[in-house]
């Protein structure tokens, strides 16, 4: 019911302002209309049937100025008596008075919302290269039913001040069915409601954050990816049982935002559980999204328990400017990263810098390694090849287009007549589903994360993935 009023909007407004206005006025009803629902004031069936009454009164053969418009409440003392035959809704997409946003006959559309600029662009620019990697190998089989797949960016620089801005963008104007791959935590806590909200699929971002795994998890949010606590329970018990060291002598390098306190969170808990003392743990914090590390390699120079190993919960360039600034000072100093942090893009930025500070350099991934010989590597590498010729593997983009292919396999199965509903209820019947990774793939009504497994991944001095046994 909202997406059609949304497109009402859409169509009626004669400019950007008053389409601006119209839709906060119809964000204000929809709360109204939402709390009449859960005091059991509203009759949805009955609403739903009163739609076509407005939609006929608010688009006018001469669109009014904003100001005079008034849009009623969702709840029920606004409506109107329905008239007892109605047109059928307007729809922008496809010829069936059943139209989905984003699906017409011989189109899907999906969203991203990532930093295409700014100091972590690279992760965006891989994440939706892999995702576009799947998309085109379906899309030379012939599409899905049909249909061929397509995926349009929104920029947000990885702050969440633009990310809502860059949904909207693609919801409205774009008209996307649902987003894929998007990338971060605290952007996450922005894309995310926004979404719910309009009931939109939210598959495969590019974060272990706590916000896109909710116990019983959200009805339209699914992920690919294990969480970052469950990334840090691995690197803590390594760094503990296999390189014998102590407890007080691992801390944590982090971002100061959702990503690094994830990060933190499951180090701490993997202390509990462990049956340690979590309260003593050595944060290092630097701004989100800068490269600012020098309060934290000050902080980490005067603290006065020796550290040997630091866990980091951090982007690329922060990581690789803070290994620089500590390499001299720690030579001996072990770095574990999150997968967060984009592997091939660290790898890079510590590869200029030379053998001294790629070694000693490891990284847990939700992906198996891309110089590898898996199926799914491979499949990847030979698709990557074709498609966008001279880009070279990388984490993310592997990762993007192994979340792209479980979309596609559940896109598969619904057929057809795809919606939103009927697309979540597939997802959720997915039960061992092997796409050559080595693990299966698994969802459920009360599990909509794939994958639990996690890989150790060490650098050696030319900069390249060897494989590590975690435990």
């Amino acid at each position: 019911m909202i997406e059609k009023f949304a497109a009402v909007i859409r169509d009626a407004a004669s400019n950007e302002a008053q389409r601006s206005d119209l839709a906060q006025q119809f964000d204000r009803s929809v709360a109204d209309g939402r709390n009449a629902v859960s005091t059991g004031r509203m009759d949805c069936i009955r609403a739903e049937g009163r739609l076509a009454d407005l939609e006929q009164w608010l688009v006018p053969s001469a669109p009014a100025p904003a100001a005079a418009v008034a849009i009623p409440s969702l709840a029920p003392p606004a409506f109107a008596a329905a008239p007892a035959t109605l047109p059928a809704p307007a729809t922008s997409l496809g010829s069936s008075a059943t139209a989905v946003r984003g699906v017409s006959d011989n189109e899907i559309r999906f969203g991203i919302t990532a930093a295409f600029t700014g100091p972590v662009r690279e992760r965006g620019r891989q994440m939706k290269l892999g995702i576009e990697t799947a998309f085109n190998q379906v899309n030379d089989a012939g599409g899905v039913a049909g249909r061929k797949l397509r995926i349009i960016a929104a920029d947000d620089g990885n702050e969440p001040t633009r990310t809502l801005q860059a949904v909207r963008q693609l919801y409205e104007k774009d008209q996307i069915f649902g987003l894929i791959g998007s990338i971060g935590t605290a952007t996450a806590a922005v894309a995310v409601p926004f979404a719910l909200e309009r009931r939109m699929l939210f598959f495969g971002a590019y974060t272990g954050g706590n916000v896109v795994r909710r116990d019983a998890p959200d009805r339209y949010v699914f992920n690919f990816r294990p969480s970052y606590a469950e990334e840090a329970d691995p690197a803590v018990r390594y760094l503990v049982k296999l390189r014998k060291i102590p407890i007080r002598q691992i801390a944590v390098f982090a971002q100061t935002d959702d990503l690094g306190d994830a990060g933190y969170a499951g180090v701490a808990k993997t202390y509990r559980a462990m049956g340690l003392n979590d309260s003593a743990i050595l944060r290092l914090n630097y701004p989100r999204n800068t490269i600012e590390v020098d309060e934290a390699v000050n902080t980490l120079r005067v603290h006065k328990v020796p550290v040997r190993a630091i866990i980091m919960a951090a982007s690329y360039r922060a990581a690789a400017k803070f290994i620089e600034k500590t390499r001299a000072l720690y030579p001996e100093m072990i770095f574990t990263s999150i997968s967060g942090v984009g592997g091939s893009s660290l790898a890079d930025e510590l590869k200029l810098l030379g053998p001294r500070y790629t070694t000693g350099v490891l990284v847990t991934q939700v992906v198996p390694a891309v110089s590898g010989y898996s199926s799914a590597v491979l499949e990847y590498k030979n698709a990557l090849a074709k498609h966008f010729p001279g880009e070279a593997p990388d984490y993310a983009s592997l990762e993007g287009f192994i979340a792209a292919n479980i979309l596609i396999d559940a896109l598969k199965r619904v057929g057809p007549q795809l919606d939103t509903e009927k697309l979540v209820d597939t997802l959720e019947a997915t039960r061992n589903l092997d796409l050559g990774l080595g693990v299966a793939l698994n969802f459920g009504r009360s599990e909509h994360t794939a994958s639990k497994k996690i890989w150790g991944k060490a650098l050696d001095e030319s900069g390249r993935f060897l494989a590590v046994e975690l435990e």
